[in-house]
C-alpha cells in the first residue's frame, strides 16, 4: 500500500499561461469520442473525446436540443470514463495523465488523482464493490475505493492506493468483474494479465494474441474474459482452465471495442473496418452485421434496459455519436438469412442510425499566410477558413515577454477616473482579469482595523478590488496552464477560478511570476532599453566614445532629439547664453518647451539610415526598424537650413 500525495509541479519548469478565445458554449464535440456511458436513469449519455472536453446529452428522443452541460478541466485527450454509484459520480481518465471525480449530476470537478506519470489510457469499475482501476502507458494499475474518492475535499485529497505491477509494456485496456474478484489488463505487450484485486497477487498471464489488446470484458463472476485485438481477432478465454477457448475472425481489421449482453452469449464488435457485428459466442457461424459506420468504431455502449439490448450506442475517430436500433436481430438463424463469411460484403440490419448526436468539425490542416498574422484552415467537413489570430485560437502568455506591450490608457480606449492618461501594461491587466474571481487576488483596500464593510443607504457594500480596473475577459474563456514546452498542468474556465478544488489547484500550479502581478499586485517596471548615440557620418562631426545609454523602452524618439540638442550639439551655446544673461532664469518649464521645439526643428535621429518619427518609441524602433542582434545604435545629424 502507498500513500499518494499531489505533486507541486509548478517548480519544476518554467510554468506559462494560455487562454482560449471561443464562443461561450462550445455544444459539439470537436473531434473523435473515445469513451461513452449511459444513465438510463436519466436519459442521459456521457461522451468523452479527443477535444478534452466531456459532455452530458440527453438520449430522450423528443427533445429538440439533446445537448445539457459541458464538464471541463482535462488538457488533452479523455480516453476512458466509468459511471459510478448508480449514475451520481463520474470517473475519467485522461492523457493529462490524471484520473478526475465528478459529480455527474451537477457536471463538476470535485478532485484530481495525479497518480499516474503518463497517459491514462484505461478504466474499470466493479460495481458491488464501488472499486475501480484505472491504467495507463506508466505500466501500473492503480485501485481506487470511489466512496473515498467521493469524500476528497480540495484541502484533504490525500488518496492511498493499491497498485498491480508486473506489466512489461503499455496498458491499453483494463477490465474488472462486477464482484470485483478478478482484473484483467491488455497491452502492447500481446498478453492478458490477470490479479485478485483483493489481494493484489498475480494470477495468470494468458497468451494467443499477435498484436496490441484494445478491449477486454469480464463476466459478472470472473470465469470468462473476452479480449479484441489489433491482430483483427476476438478470443474467449477460461479463466479457470488458464487458455483460450475460442477464437472469432469476424473483422477484416483490428477489434478496439466489445461490448456484451447479460448473459454473455453474444458480443458486439467494432473497429477500424468501420463494421459492427453482433457475433453468437456459444456458435460464431451465427453472426449479424448490424451496420457499417463512417469512421473507425472507437468505442461502443449497450443500452441495457433490456435483455437482449434494443439498442448499441457508438463513437469512432468522427466527431458524430450514433444510436443503432438492435430490434429482431436474435431472430437471426444460420438459415442462409445473411453470408457466413465475413470476408464477403453481408447486407447491414441497419442503414440509417435511430437517433444521432451531432458532432463538429475539427481542424485537420492550417497554413499560416506570409503576414504572419492569418491563417488558412481546412476542417474535416473539407471547410476552408480565413482566421485573424488576434481574434481566435488560444494566445500563451510567456515570463519573458508577457510584459512588452505598454500602452497609453488613451490609445487602449481606456479612460482613467481621474482624467490622467497613465502607461498601462497590456500583459499584467490581462492575467489580472483572467484570474479576476481567484479569491487570492482580491485585496480589501480598508484597514482591517475599520470596519471592512462600509454601510451605504443601509446597505453593505463590500471594498473587495477584483480584477485590474479597466476590463475584463469573458467568464468563460479557459485559462491553461502549462510548462513551457511540455505538459499541461491544469486548465479551468475563467469563472471557476473561484471553486474550493480549483483554487487549492492554483495555490499549486500558478507560477511566481504571474502571483507578483495578480496578488502582490506588483506591475512590472518599464523594460530598459540599452543603446548606443553616434553622430550620423554625414555631419562631418566626429564619432565619439562609445558610451551605452539606457532608457525605458516606452520614451518617445523625441525626447532623445532632446537629450542630443540639449548636450551635445547646443552645449557650447548654452554656456554662452548663460554667462551673458545670468540675471534672466526663464522658467523650467518656459526651457524644457523651447529645447523641445528646438530639438524637433534643428535635430533628426536616425537608425538604419532611416530617418525616425519623433512620436515613436525606442521599442518600436528597435523591433521594426533596427531588427538586428546587438544594442541599437541611433544616429544623429542636424538638420540642413
Amino acid at each position: 500500500m502507498a500513500a499518494h500525495h499531489r505533486q507541486n509541479t509548478a517548480g519544476r519548469r518554467k510554468v506559462q499561461v494560455s487562454y482560449v478565445i471561443r464562443d461561450e458554449v462550445e455544444k459539439y464535440n470537436r473531434n473523435g469520442v473515445n469513451a461513452l456511458q449511459l444513465d438510463p436513469a436519466l436519459n442521459r449519455l456521457f461522451t468523452a473525446g479527443r477535444d478534452s472536453i466531456i459532455r452530458i446529452w440527453s438520449v430522450n428522443q423528443h427533445k429538440q436540443d439533446p445537448y445539457i452541460a459541458s464538464m471541463e478541466h482535462h488538457t488533452d485527450w479523455v480516453n476512458d470514463i466509468v459511471l459510478c454509484c448508480n449514475g451520481k459520480t463520474l470517473i475519467s481518465a485522461s492523457s493529462d495523465t490524471t484520473v478526475k471525480v465528478w459529480n455527474a449530476h451537477k457536471g463538476f470537478c470535485m478532485s484530481t488523482l495525479r497518480t499516474h506519470k503518463d497517459y491514462v489510457k484505461a478504466l474499470a469499475y466493479a460495481k458491488d464493490k464501488e472499486l475501480v482501476a484505472s491504467a495507463g502507458l506508466d505500466r501500473q494499475i492503480f485501485l481506487w475505493d470511489v466512496n473515498t474518492l467521493t469524500a476528497l475535499t480540495a484541502s484533504n485529497n490525500t488518496v492511498t492506493t493499491s497498485s498491480l505491477s508486473g506489466n512489461k509494456d503499455s496498458i491499453y485496456s483494463l477490465a474488472m468483474n462486477q464482484l470485483g474478484t478478478i482484473i484483467v489488463s491488455g497491452s502492447t505487450e500481446k498478453v492478458l494479465r490477470v490479479w485478485d484485486p483483493r489481494t493484489c497477487a498475480k494470477l495468470m498471464k494468458l497468451k494467443g494474441h499477435t498484436d496490441n489488446v484494445k478491449a477486454l470484458l469480464l463476466n459478472r463472476d470472473g470465469t470468462q474474459c473476452l479480449s479484441g485485438s489489433s491482430d483483427g481477432t476476438i478470443r474467449l478465454w477460461s479463466l479457470g482452465q488458464q487458455r483460450c477457448i475460442a477464437t472469432y475472425r469476424v473483422h477484416d481489421e483490428g477489434v478496439w471495442a466489445l461490448q456484451v449482453n447479460d448473459t454473455f452469449t453474444h458480443v458486439y464488435s467494432g473497429g477500424r473496418d468501420r463494421k459492427i457485428y453482433c457475433t453468437d459466442l456459444r456458435n460464431p457461424d451465427i453472426r449479424v452485421l448490424i451496420c457499417e459506420e463512417k469512421a473507425p468504431v472507437l468505442k461502443m455502449e449497450l443500452d441495457r434496459s433490456a435483455d437482449p439490448p434494443p439498442a448499441i450506442w457508438v463513437a469512432t475517430t468522427k466527431s458524430t455519436v450514433n444510436k443503432w436500433t438492435l430490434k429482431g436481430i436474435h431472430n437471426f438463424r444460420a438459415s442462409g438469412d445473411y453470408d457466413n463469411d465475413c470476408t464477403n460484403p453481408i447486407t447491414p440490419l441497419c442503414t440509417q442510425p435511430d437517433q444521432v448526436i451531432k458532432g463538429g468539425a475539427s481542424i485537420i490542416q492550417c497554413h499560416i499566410l506570409n503576414d504572419k498574422r492569418h491563417i488558412l484552415t481546412k476542417d474535416t467537413n473539407n471547410n476552408v477558413a480565413y482566421w485573424d489570430v488576434l481574434k481566435m485560437l488560444t494566445i500563451t502568455l510567456d515570463e519573458s515577454d508577457c510584459f512588452a506591450a505598454w500602452v497609453s490608457a488613451k490609445d487602449a480606449g481606456f479612460s482613467s477616473p481621474d482624467g490622467s492618461d497613465p502607461k498601462l501594461n497590456l500583459g499584467g491587466l490581462l492575467l489580472q482579469a483572467l484570474l479576476e474571481y481567484w479569491p487570492r487576488t482580491h485585496v480589501n483596500p480598508i484597514d482591517e482595523e475599520e470596519n471592512e464593510v462600509n454601510h451605504v443607504n443601509g446597505e453593505q457594500e463590500n471594498r473587495v478590488q477584483k480584477g485590474n480596473g479597466y476590463f475584463q475577459v469573458p467568464p468563460h474563456t479557459p485559462v491553461i496552464f502549462g510548462e513551457a514546452g511540455g505538459r499541461t498542468l491544469f486548465r479551468l474556465l475563467c469563472r471557476d477560478s473561484g471553486g474550493e478544488t480549483e483554487s487549492m489547484l492554483l495555490n499549486e500550479t500558478v507560477p511566481q511570476w504571474v502571483i507578483d502581478i495578480t496578488v502582490d499586485k506588483n506591475m512590472p517596471k518599464f523594460n530598459k532599453i540599452p543603446f548606443y548615440l553616434q553622430p550620423h557620418a554625414s555631419s562631418g562631426a566626429k564619432t565619439l566614445k562609445k558610451d551605452r545609454l539606457s532608457a525605458s523602452d516606452m520614451l518617445q524618439v523625441r525626447k532623445v532629439m532632446e537629450h542630443v540638442y540639449e548636450k551635445i550639439i547646443n552645449l557650447d551655446n548654452e554656456s554662452q547664453t548663460t554667462s551673458s544673461s545670468n540675471n534672466e532664469k526663464p522658467g523650467e518649464q518656459e526651457k524644457e518647451e523651447d529645447i523641445a521645439v528646438l530639438a524637433e526643428e534643428k535635430i533628426e535621429l536616425l537608425c538604419q539610415d532611416q530617418v525616425l518619427d519623433p512620436n515613436m518609441d525606442l521599442r518600436t524602433v528597435k523591433h521594426f526598424i533596427w531588427k538586428s542582434g546587438g544594442d541599437l545604435t541611433l544616429h544623429y545629424r542636424q538638420k540642413s537650413t
